[in-house]
């Protein structure tokens, strides 16, 4: 596909913008809970993959782990993770979350269920769908760019 530079332009500040909003937008509702966004997005990851070790969050979040770990220490500190040494290496902590954080994150789920509603209000489920299909075919092509080694094509894949 060809794209004009106009359409390129407007993709891009579109996007940016979008992610720039629904971010000041998250930052807005997370106040409410006493916390931020970024704090938000720790325990949101951390509850969908309890046990992780904390360079493995850092990654996933594309977080320097000095930055990520002054977030889980204050997660700490307020109760809501705790590290636990890994059974076969004392050196790695693995992240969980405790009890007193479970009401929390069912109350932020809510929260991410409304600002999912605020953001796709007007759009179908078809189009909401389809463009989150859309959005992981360029997440594939620019992963794809930035390390084309890696990439395999369909034949290499399956065949």
């Amino acid at each position: 596909m060809s794209c004009e530079p106009d359409t390129g332009t407007d993709f891009l500040s579109a996007l940016f913008e979008t992610q720039r909003m629904l971010r000041q937008l998250a930052d807005k509702e997370a106040r409410q809970f006493g916390m931020t966004r970024a704090q938000w997005a720790v325990l949101a990851k951390v509850e969908r993959n309890e046990g992780q070790k904390q360079t493995d969050l850092a990654d996933a979040m594309e977080m320097a782990p000095i930055s990520l770990t002054r977030l889980i220490d204050k997660l700490c500190d307020s109760g809501l993770i705790e590290r636990r040494n890994d059974d076969t290496d004392r050196r790695i902590k693995r992240l969980y979350l405790t009890e007193a954080a479970r009401p929390l994150t069912a109350k932020l789920a809510v929260l991410r269920g409304n600002l999912m509603q605020v953001a796709f209000d007007g759009v179908s489920e078809a189009d909401m769908n389809q463009l989150v299909a859309h959005l992981e075919t360029i997440k594939d092509n620019i992963r794809a760019a930035l390390n084309p080694a890696a990439t395999k094509t369909k034949e290499q894949a399956y065949g």
